[in-house]
């Protein structure tokens, strides 16, 4: 009898600090802060956060300035030549400064909202980053027309 009670206690004993081990192990994945990591390239290199912005439904002549965000996943000072709207209507703001190696920039866009409806615009940029010397960012979205206006 004082046999099978021991076993029942050590199986007991073995099955609750082998599930408090796995959830202690749970705990730590889950509170870990997942990061990612870019890929590093020799040379320059330009990792854009979002390569579309979406102003969504705006109101005519509301605020059209957005950023696009970008890090420099190189080995080399990232340097912007140039940055070209599509159109007028889509005016960039380029970095002067060259982007160090794990610096991030941000490359300024504003899009003339006295245009009423939808639009598709790009934004191409020219650098030194390795493999992708151009690369084009999207703006989209729709201008409301004034409620306001009299006949």
């Amino acid at each position: 009898m004082k046999k099978i009670i021991l076993l029942a206690l050590l199986t007991v004993f073995g099955i609750t600090n082998s599930n408090a081990q796995e959830t202690s192990k749970k705990l730590k994945l889950v509170n870990k802060t997942t990061t990612t990591k870019l890929p590093k390239v020799e040379g320059a290199g330009m990792v854009f956060e979002n390569e579309t912005i979406d102003y969504g439904t705006i109101a005519h002549n509301s605020d059209g300035n957005r950023q696009f965000v970008f890090t420099n996943n190189g080995t080399k000072p990232l340097i912007i030549t140039n940055t070209q709207g599509s159109c007028g209507c889509t005016v960039p703001t380029t970095p002067k400064e060259p982007i160090a190696p794990g610096a991030k920039g941000v490359i300024g866009v504003k899009y003339a909202t006295d245009r009423v409806g939808p639009f598709t615009k790009t934004v191409t940029v020219t650098s030194n980053a390795e493999g992708q010397p151009t690369k084009t960012l999207t703006i989209k979205g729709t201008v409301l027309a004034d409620d306001n206006k009299k006949s």
